[in-house]
């Protein structure tokens, strides 16, 4: 059976620990600040259900049908399969969903593909990212990750911030696992996740090991608190009024850990500041959560297009040039296109896997960021 909406909408009635305006959420998917969100997140496993053929592929652990995002190609057909899965499902929400499941899943996946890295560094870490990956691809995990310590003292680094417990850190551990506690960000799409990835992704100096652990953690789990930002949804006046906040708000949220255990088979970095950044960078991580951002980006833009094409119809204006950053559009979306079909086309073929190209997504970033995006 494909996981459907209705799979995912029960999964999140779990017990977790939500807070929102001072208030304790009981349950999730039916709360005015996220019901609406949680959805569109639902729609998504509905599409993958009712387009099997394109959106899913048969796991050679389980046998079960999951989505492509955890197809780890063999071919340069296989790439494109998968590109084209990701891009049906970004629009299905006009590209408005930054952390749906493909994202932080294809980092795992990438994470995965990069696993001789991990074997290097630690066999008994290799085997739980191997272990983990295949229980989240048969079981089509929704993930998402809080990766960015908060920072109370910009001018300190994280083992300096004021207060013991502001960063998450490993504060003990025995044979069963490790025990962490304090706070990590930015956790968006968490709400309604099920599970998170808690790393980190900022460089980190020897005397911080404590800070230098990745591992993967239920969002019901024991002493996980989620604190919400406050909620566009529930400002929306109406579908109608505020089609996208209303429907596509991924609520980011501050996540505490209150002395949450951790057992040693979801942890996949432990005390090593290194590994902490070659997880992503050595790996095919980065490259691969680069990759499905550019296929969102240029779903995105496609809309964003026609809203812009739509609103200058309705005044008449179509057949003028105009002197107007909007207009930039179909460069920016010609931009897009190319970095996420080039990935494809200087395709690193790596042993009995095909990948991404390297250096496209980088090079992509500095067009995110040029002044025609602003």
């Amino acid at each position: 059976m494909v996981k459907t909406g209705s799979d995912h909408r029960k999964s999140l009635i779990d017990g977790r620990s939500v807070y929102i305006n001072s208030e304790k959420v009981d349950d999730v998917t039916t709360y005015r600040a996220f019901a609406r969100s949680v959805t569109s997140a639902c729609n998504l496993y509905d599409y993958q259900a009712a387009n099997p053929e394109k959106m899913t592929f048969r796991s050679p652990t389980s046998g079960k049908n999951v989505n492509r995002l955890w197809q780890l190609p063999k071919s340069h057909r296989d790439l494109v399969t998968r590109r084209k899965a990701l891009e049906a499902w970004a629009e299905t929400t006009c590209g408005m969903l930054g952390r749906s499941p493909d994202h932080v899943g294809s980092s795992l996946a990438g994470m995965y593909m990069g696993r001789s890295v991990f074997e290097k560094y630690d066999p008994k870490r290799a085997r739980a990212l191997v272990d983990y990956f295949e229980y989240a691809r048969d079981n089509d995990l929704y993930l998402s990750y809080v990766i960015i310590n908060p920072q109370a003292d910009k001018s300190k680094g994280s083992a300096a911030q004021p207060g013991d417990d502001l960063v998450a850190r490993i504060v003990d551990e025995d044979q069963e696992g490790i025990t962490i506690r304090g706070a990590k960000m930015l956790g968006t799409g968490a709400i309604f996740a099920n599970e998170l990835l808690v790393a980190g992704f900022m460089g980190l100096q020897p005397g911080e090991e404590a800070y230098a652990f990745t591992a993967m953690v239920p969002m019901n789990a024991k002493g996980v608190k989620a604190f919400s930002r406050k909620s566009y949804e529930e400002a929306a006046v109406s579908v109608f009024d505020n089609p996208l906040s209303s429907q596509f708000d991924e609520n980011d949220a501050i996540i505490y850990f209150d002395d949450v255990k951790i057992p040693w088979d979801r942890v996949l970095v432990h005390r090593d500041v290194q590994m902490g950044q070659a997880q992503w960078f050595d790996t095919r991580a980065h490259v691969y959560q680069n990759y499905q951002c550019q296929i969102r980006l240029m779903v995105k833009l496609r809309f964003l297009m026609g809203a812009v094409r739509k609103i200058a119809e309705i005044n008449g204006i179509v057949p003028r040039p105009l002197r107007s950053r909007a207009w930039s559009l179909p460069w920016r979306r010609r931009e897009s296109i190319t970095a996420s079909t080039s990935c494809q086309a200087a395709r690193s073929c790596r042993p009995r896997r095909f990948s991404p190209s390297k250096s496209i997504p980088r090079s992509s970033k500095r067009f995110e960021r040029s002044p025609a995006a602003d």
